[in-house]
């Protein structure tokens, strides 16, 4: 089985609705994105999944989120904008891209990066 890694970042604002603490009132992240794909399969050129490929795709996910205050976007009006939930919107947006384009790598999970020191992982 092969393994591949995507990196990619963005930068947005949000508040937590019902924290109690710093993180209540609007603030800012540079966010780092890693997302993990794996297959059986190589193409014709010996690769699981075009590095470039899947970086466009991932984009066109965070593009979404990047420079934006997060919590007046419609997927966060009523979800907190939080680590767990931005990591499962990215998750989902890719894996859609993939099936609309017919990949057939598997998406095993989104890694998001709030600070160096502070991160979640996401996969079904």
């Amino acid at each position: 089985m092969f393994e591949i890694n995507v990196k990619s970042t963005f930068s947005s604002g949000h508040a937590l609705r019902g924290y109690r603490g710093k993180c209540e009132n609007q603030h800012g992240h540079n966010y780092k994105v890693r997302v993990a794909l794996t297959g059986d399969e190589l193409d014709e050129c010996g690769m699981l999944v075009d590095f470039k490929t899947i970086s466009s795709m991932m984009n066109q996910v965070i593009d979404q989120l990047d420079h934006q205050n997060l919590n007046e976007l419609p997927a966060f009006r009523t979800a907190n904008p939080s680590a767990e939930n931005l990591a499962s919107f990215i998750y989902h947006g890719l894996q859609l891209l993939l099936k609309e384009a017919s990949i057939k790598a598997t998406l095993r999970k989104v890694t998001l990066w709030e600070t160096d020191r502070n991160s979640v992982k996401y996969s079904e």
